[in-house]
């Protein structure tokens, strides 16, 4: 890792959206933090210079679930390896859900997988504090201690609250700290022993379904348990049109709701399950065309402020079982940007949409200093050459796992550099 003490981004299109900045000019960087965009300071010499001509500058990436599987499961993956899954992805900042092992639901887990990820000083790791003791779904956490050990918010992962009265207690004890809960909208009763969407594919290939209304009916109950408590929730991961509009009357409503989708889920449906492909194998599930294109809407409407890698990966005996044993997740943390940069190719987003639903829209959703190219804050920034063509192997991959249904994929849009902090993290070469 390189660490210039002055450095200048030269001759690159800087698209800032937390800034309203699109235009070509030079970035300066001084001890790790913006020093100025377009002209330099009186005296600035820079100790390095990268040219990013014919290149996009944008800030680095903010992933709002990201499972590095360190502790508990490095046959996975581990923080070292996943650290650099993010930094070549551009990503430099994710969050981690609490389902370690153990579960992050003490001040001391919170501290240890931060110290270790900032050991690495490939990516920023913020974890996410459990809801509930064990993620059990019944006794609350010590929230406020998990708050003070720099849990950016509450999550209970994928696993259910015991029932609507657990989860009212849990948001009026999240409310009185300002804290965001994430909340995995399902309803586990509705959901039953389901492995992909209810429609007529699954149906076709015998598996068991999830109804649309596992999330519509969790969506509904969470909205007004929000709007009873005034705690401030975040839907991790939608996947069903009905959910946008809902969504969409809550902004009117002006309640502190706000929301996520998967790459994956804006790309993929019901339909890549076909012959039992369980790369494909997600939860939520993969659903209809109509789910997928109203989840696009959603996302170039700004109703979801934020789209996310979902990063779960997997050693290849997981997937290798009849398709309801295996286990769920994409390897996804090198495919968050140019799975993003598909919906600029289709004219579902502009680049600057795509760049703020992957940097302030994220950071803003948390509240965190990220995802921007001010004055003072952190150079964490990426680089990508917006024309590179590049098809996705197996051995592109340093994530340490390589289970995704993208392989063979073509894809434009590669990023060059990565910087967290003003080191240079990641350089294509």
């Amino acid at each position: 890792m390189t660490t210039p003490r002055n450095l200048r981004i030269a001759n690159g299109r800087l698209i800032d959206p937390a800034n309203g900045i699109d235009e070509t000019c030079d970035l300066y960087v001084t001890d790790g933090r913006i020093h100025a965009v377009g002209e330099p300071h009186a005296g600035f010499k820079p100790d390095l210079t990268i040219n990013a001509e014919e290149r996009i500058v944008c800030p680095g990436l903010v992933d709002l679930s990201a499972r590095p599987r360190e502790p508990g499961l490095e046959h996975k993956g581990t923080l070292r390896s996943e650290s650099r899954a993010a930094a070549k992805g551009g990503i430099t900042t994710f969050c981690c859900p609490p389902d370690t092992d153990p579960v992050i639901d003490t001040p001391a887990m919170a501290m240890l997988v931060r110290e270790r990820t900032d050991g690495i000083g490939l990516a920023r790791l913020l974890p996410l504090g459990a809801l509930t003791q064990g993620l059990e779904g019944n006794r609350l956490s010590e929230l406020a201690a998990l708050q003070q050990a720099g849990c950016v918010a509450l999550s209970n992962g994928e696993y259910p609250l015991a029932n609507t009265r657990v989860e009212r207690g849990v948001l009026e004890y999240a409310s009185t700290l300002g804290m965001t809960v994430m909340l995995r909208p399902e309803d586990h009763h509705l959901r039953n022993n389901g492995c992909v969407h209810e429609g007529p594919i699954g149906s076709r290939l015998g598996l068991p379904g999830i109804p649309g209304a596992a999330e519509t009916v969790a969506v509904a109950r969470d909205l007004a348990l929000a709007e009873y408590t005034g705690c401030r929730i975040h839907f991790r991961g939608l996947s069903t049109a009905t959910s946008v509009p809902m969504l969409t009357q809550a902004h009117t409503q002006r309640l502190p709701v706000s929301a996520d989708v998967a790459a994956h889920q804006l790309h993929l449906t019901e339909m890549d399950i076909e012959g039992f492909n369980s790369q494909c194998h997600v939860n939520p599930p993969l659903r209809s065309l109509l789910d997928r294109d109203t989840l696009r809407h959603g996302v170039s409407q700004g109703v979801i402020g934020a789209i996310c890698s979902d990063h779960q990966p997997h050693e290849p005996d997981s997937k290798e079982a009849p398709f309801p044993s295996t286990q769920p997740g994409i390897s996804a943390l090198e495919t968050l940007l140019p799975l993003t940069l598909k919906l600029v190719e289709e004219r579902i987003l502009t680049l600057s949409q795509a760049i703020a639903r992957l940097t302030c829209g994220p950071a803003d959703i948390l509240g965190l200093p990220y995802g921007r190219l001010s004055i003072g804050s952190s150079a964490d920034i990426c680089i990508f050459d917006p024309e590179a063509n590049w098809q996705l192997t197996a051995r592109d991959l340093v994530s340490a796992g390589h289970n995704t249904p993208f392989l063979g994929w073509e894809f434009t849009g590669r990023v060059t550099h990565t910087l967290l902090e003003g080191r240079i993290v990641y350089d294509a070469g």
